[in-house]
């Protein structure tokens, strides 16, 4: 029942975005001394979720007319621009922490919502 409802999916999906991105943060730092290797980055929960309302309605079931995988949990992890080393890897060890600050505020965020609209629907059923 609860599945049905878009404030759970939304949050549902930000803390999957937040484990997506997270991911990509420790690969970063996984491989900050491998030459040549290019940190990597996906966009914050807001920008791919407001990406994808780009006017067109959106499905809530796949069986929908024109309904398209729009889901913003599923991001592309693209280069970031920071400058290269001497040799050639662009991971930057204090911007991936601050990333991996800003994943976690992101993840404790989603968490937030799921957890206090749980409590919004407990209360209303009188439990």
């Amino acid at each position: 029942m609860y599945k049905n409802l878009d404030l759970f999916q939304v949050s549902s999906q930000m803390a999957r975005h937040a484990g997506s991105r997270q991911a990509i943060v420790a690969t970063n730092i996984a491989n900050a001394d491998t030459p040549g290797y290019q940190a990597r980055a996906i966009a914050s929960f807001t920008d791919s979720y407001s990406a994808a309302e780009t006017g067109r309605m959106r499905a809530t079931r796949p069986g929908h007319i024109g309904a398209a995988n729009n889901s913003p949990a599923i991001a592309r992890a693209e280069t970031s621009g920071a400058e290269p080393s001497p040799n050639g890897n662009t991971v930057s060890i204090e911007q991936e922490m601050l990333n991996a600050v800003n994943i976690e505020r992101e993840h404790s965020r989603a968490l937030a919502i799921y957890k206090h609209a749980l409590t919004v629907m407990r209360t209303s059923l009188g439990r």
